[in-house]
């Protein structure tokens, strides 16, 4: 009863890089890549910017699927740049600077902490915009 409130052993917690994380195999990965292609020629007839938005989320998400974590935050700043919004690719692009922060935490690069802080908290703000705009 109560397992919950139990503290985790030594023996019970993992090391980030220990978890294990599903792997693509190399079909999963080419049909991503075929999507991405999709959309970019599809991408390129679009006029509005929701319609462009919309689709370098897709494109942005998709890589972040095949962990190009770098390719995957430019395609999802170039959304949030067409349209804001706090969609999956929001989320996404929050934890993919979380995760940059981290990792140059771990490197004790302090310019790169406070370049993907600062990217957070335009994060941040991003959000307090729409909601705000909400009302």
């Amino acid at each position: 009863m109560f397992q919950w409130f139990k503290k985790k052993t030594d023996k019970e917690k993992k090391p980030a890089a220990e978890r294990e994380e599903p792997q693509l195999s190399e079909a999963e990965k080419a049909a991503l890549l075929e999507k991405i292609k999709a959309e970019e020629t599809l991408l390129a007839q679009q006029q509005s910017d929701q319609e462009k938005a919309v689709s370098y989320e897709k494109i942005g998400l998709w890589y972040a699927e095949l962990d190009d974590s770098d390719e995957a935050i430019a395609q999802l700043e170039k959304s949030l740049e067409a349209k804001l919004s706090m969609g999956e690719g929001y989320k996404k692009l929050m934890s993919l600077y979380n995760a940059k922060r981290a990792q140059a935490a771990r490197n004790k690069d302090n310019e790169a902490i406070d370049y993907y802080m600062a990217k957070m908290d335009e994060m941040r703000n991003i959000a307090k915009k729409l909601t705000l705009s909400k009302d």
